[in-house]
């Protein structure tokens, strides 16, 4: 999982740059041919990439942008009416007959189906019609990372050619050795009140959200810790109830436009007696903090939030180890895990 993790930049340059004319192609022609809504549909840490993906759609387009749910289509047999929207799978092993059923199901309904996927041989890739690999090579670990950060890379390249956003494609070219930097951090001071712990929160707002879900996994499938992602402005409205003496709160707080109200939930949080742990490039959040988890300096609103889980995938790894565990092989899983 480390090495992996730790591939991850290289796997992100190489997808930027691979995948670059094919992505352009793409913005001209969604530009051209807007759809009318666009949908995702995925599953594990790629369903977290893909909620990252509605951020940026509904968040830089305005275009309204849902999660499909693939039972829908392969438990009730009903079909859904996606003419000319957009729909994105995304998958590292593009294996899951759910998901492939779903993406051949809108394509034949008259979606253009596009499918993010580090398999290009894999039954997604052949089920849609415009593929964008993830380039991230054989990832064994069975706890996804290069995959992960490369499908997140990829939707902002998709958005930012279909915005035209001069200003986030440049950010974007900065991004893999933004990445090496977030390796390099030390979060050691945060591995002693997570050792001791079995239950806690991730909490997040926007882009940092989307993230929140992924590490929340990761505590989950690598850790045995149960975790769970909760937006910032939900906290307060009943599951605030669970904070106790040294109740691990992890908060992802990047700058950005929840910055400031992220302030104000850190700030009221400290007198209810969890344990802030504050993953951030500021020194405003981390003031707020019982343990403050530095990143290196801000890249882009968008971006920021990609080096928090960078960061994170190697800590994770440490604290599996610490507590007993095996990262690489967690208890009841596999690498590949086909739903119907």
């Amino acid at each position: 999982m480390v090495e992996e993790a730790r591939q991850a930049p290289s796997a992100v340059e190489r997808a930027l740059r691979e995948n670059r004319s094919e992505v352009e192609l793409l913005g001209t022609f969604l530009r051209r041919h807007p759809p009318p809504f666009a949908l995702t549909v995925a599953r594990g840490s790629s369903d977290h990439a893909a909620l990252f993906g509605k951020y940026l759609i509904e968040g830089r387009l305005g275009l309204v942008c849902s999660s499909v749910l693939p039972s829908v289509y392969t438990v009730y047999g009903q079909r859904l009416s996606v003419l000319r929207a957009l729909l994105i799978a995304v998958s590292q092993s593009g294996q899951s007959p759910d998901l492939v059923e779903v993406t051949r199901q809108a394509r034949r309904d008259g979606a253009l189906t596009l499918a993010l996927v580090n398999q290009v041989d894999s039954p997604l890739a052949q089920a849609a019609e415009v593929v964008l690999p993830l380039w991230a090579g054989p990832e064994k670990a069975v706890a996804a990372t290069k995959s992960y950060l490369a499908a997140l890379a990829t939707l902002v390249q998709v958005v930012a050619a279909w915005t035209e956003d001069r200003e986030l494609k440049e950010a974007l070219e900065k991004l893999p050795e933004a990445l090496h930097r977030a390796l390099e951090v030390d979060w050691q001071a945060g591995l002693e009140l997570l050792l001791a712990a079995e239950n806690g929160l991730v909490v997040g707002r926007g882009y940092a959200f989307a993230v929140a879900h992924e590490l929340a996994l990761k505590l989950k499938e690598t850790c045995a810790f149960h975790a769970e992602a909760l937006s910032g402005a939900e906290l307060l409205h009943g599951p605030v109830a669970l904070v106790e003496p040294d109740f691990p709160l992890l908060a992802l707080v990047p700058r950005d436009k929840p910055f400031p109200g992220m302030l104000e939930l850190l700030e009221a949080l400290r007198g209810k007696g969890g344990h802030l742990l504050v993953v951030s490039t500021e020194a405003e959040a981390l003031a707020l903090a019982h343990t403050p988890l530095p990143l290196p300096g801000r890249l882009h609103p968008v971006l920021d939030p990609i080096l928090a889980a960078q960061a994170f995938y190697p800590f994770a790894a440490q604290l599996a180890v610490a507590r007993g565990l095996d990262p690489d092989a967690p208890r009841h899983l596999t690498k590949v895990t086909r739903t119907r």
